[in-house]
């Protein structure tokens, strides 16, 4: 009977953690994106319409509806990924934020672990980013 109750303490912990971890994955990109916004929120708006293709009016409903700027971008992002309208994507937001990003681009039907979630940890709007200009011009006009 003790070494029942024993594992089911170290499940109960294992299950814990791993919850935890997944609630802070996107915590270190959130926060990387805030430091920018700080740093000129005027062109960070301008980069999530250019990176996302939404109108300036759409960015700042979007920054208006969420705590930080780098929500903003997990929204847009989290849309862009799965299919869905923003606003739907802020409802969710809304209802589980406090379950992370993790939860909330589940019920939006992306599956943990997949190409599409794992798109959503990289940062879209970094200079240098490999989805930023991605075969634009490599090898053409020159004679």
């Amino acid at each position: 009977m003790k070494v029942l109750n024993f594992t089911l303490i170290i499940l109960a912990v294992l299950l814990f953690n791993a919850a935890q971890v997944s609630a802070g994955e996107f915590d270190g990109l959130i926060a990387s994106l805030n430091v920018q916004a700080e740093a000129n929120i005027g062109d960070f708006k301008i980069g999530l319409g250019a990176t996302f293709g939404a109108p300036t009016s759409q960015v700042d409903v979007v920054i208006a509806s969420v705590a930080t700027p780098g929500e903003a971008y997990m929204i847009l992002n989290v849309a862009e990924v799965s299919n869905k309208p923003v606003d739907v994507v802020i409802a969710e937001y809304k209802k589980n934020k406090g379950k992370g990003w993790g939860v909330i681009a589940k019920n939006l039907g992306i599956k943990p672990g997949s190409k599409e979630f794992h798109a959503l940890k990289k940062n879209k709007m970094a200079s240098g980013s490999p989805e930023k200009g991605k075969g634009k011009g490599k090898g053409k006009g020159k004679g």
